[in-house]
């Protein structure tokens, strides 16, 4: 990664733009050619620099409701847990922690019910049991790397 590569990430971590030509305003804004900053941001995304690129959603905007959920995963089934929990689309975080529980996802849906039947699912799948830890309080932070 060079100085221009940094310079992209921390123009599109405040926000990707929303336009018609999104890599013209990118590359406006960090000096180089708009196709030079279309190949950079591909780049960037197959070696998983860039992870996504995508809206955040307020779920209770828009009546929907989130949970995050904990769960102790023996070290050698960490690979089924992932593959298990990915392959729900509501899943929008999964990841593992040191200490316990280890692991923790985070489920968004339309209702409550189809979190709980996400959770259960999961449970069953596994054979584990899964801590709900839905939200009582919402705090965001604007996060904003510079790089």
């Amino acid at each position: 990664m060079d100085k221009v590569d940094r310079k992209i990430l921390t123009f599109i971590s405040k926000a990707f733009p929303v336009e018609r030509r999104p890599y013209r305003k990118i590359a406006d804004s960090v000096g180089i050619g708009e196709y030079e900053a279309f190949k950079r941001v591909k780049r960037l995304r197959l070696e998983g620099i860039i992870r996504r690129i995508g809206a955040t959603i307020n779920p209770r905007k828009i009546g929907w409701v989130s949970t995050l959920c904990g769960v102790q995963i023996p070290e050698d089934m960490i690979d089924r847990y992932a593959s298990v929990v990915n392959s729900f689309p509501e899943v929008t975080h999964n990841y593992v922690r040191s200490g316990t529980p280890n692991c923790w996802f985070t489920v968004i849906s339309r209702d409550r019910r189809r979190c709980n039947e996400i959770i259960s699912e999961i449970s069953k799948r596994l054979g584990v049991k899964i801590l709900d830890l839905p939200a009582s309080r919402v705090f965001k932070t604007d996060v904003h790397f510079r790089l």
